[in-house]
């Protein structure tokens, strides 16, 4: 996953993506990143013509007034939502930085990758039934249901498969409360598919497993709902990383 080079803290949402996007299409060979002052910081710096990647942050917060106010009304005070956009580097872009930051990373042992997902699966307690011949998730009764193991040509497309459902998942009620009433084909029904394909390439990323995109045929929706809604991807996106979170927190792997 892409993660910071300075405070080793993930990038999550949208920043996720463009990221990713980033490394595939310059061809960089690290997900490490660095703002031109960690790069100061930390004893190198960016080559000199090198362009960056603006990705953002999101937070909320309580004007002064706003708080003051409310403390006169005794109610809650209302927060105001703001959006800070900041230049990154890829540690290939930069010199001089320190070792431990550009050490190539350990890869992961697939067989360890594939533990800690079965661990996920084992902790997060979901009703998982294994059979049939199709995978889906029924938000009415709050179960998983995965074809078995044998019915996948390679092992770990199972767990890719497992880990969407459970995106999936995280969304009942009694967890992050998504809407998932949506019918098949419908908007709703695209958004929540792409949410949880996300969260799936997120977990995935984050255990070790490279991410794909299982469903291609659900291109097609997504594209209709992106057009459509030019922040849909935004809202997805941040959808996506509290899911992943919400699994990861399950084999204490969350950022």
């Amino acid at each position: 996953m892409p993660h910071n080079a300075a405070t080793d803290r993930r990038y999550s949402g949208i920043n996720v993506l463009i990221l990713w996007a980033e490394v595939v299409m310059r061809g960089y060979a690290s997900q490490r990143w660095l703002t031109y002052r960690q790069a100061k910081a930390a004893g190198g710096n960016v080559r000199k013509g090198e362009k960056g990647t603006t990705v953002c942050y999101a937070d909320r917060f309580t004007p002064k007034s706003e708080a003051e106010q409310a403390r006169g009304e005794e109610r809650e005070a209302r927060t105001v939502a703001f959006l800070k956009r900041f230049t990154v580097f890829n540690i290939d872009q930069c010199e001089g930085l320190p070792e431990d930051m550009t050490a190539a990373p350990v890869a992961t042992d697939p067989v360890l990758a594939i533990t800690e997902a079965d661990a996920i699966i084992s902790a997060s307690a979901a009703t998982f039934n294994i059979g049939g011949d199709a995978a889906f998730y029924s938000p009415a009764h709050d179960f998983v249901q995965v074809p078995p193991q044998a019915a996948y040509q390679e092992p770990i497309n199972w767990y890719r498969t497992a880990l969407h459902e459970l995106g999936h998942w995280t969304g009942h009620a009694s967890r992050l409360d998504r809407d998932q009433k949506g019918a098949f084909g419908s908007a709703p029904y695209a958004r929540e598919e792409l949410v949880a394909e996300m969260a799936a390439a997120f977990t995935c990323a984050s255990l070790g497993i490279a991410p794909t995109v299982r469903h291609s045929d659900y291109i097609a929706s997504w594209l209709t709902v992106l057009r459509e809604d030019d922040k849909a991807i935004f809202r997805a996106a941040s959808a996506a990383s509290k899911a992943a979170d919400y699994l990861l927190a399950f084999s204490g792997d969350a950022a």
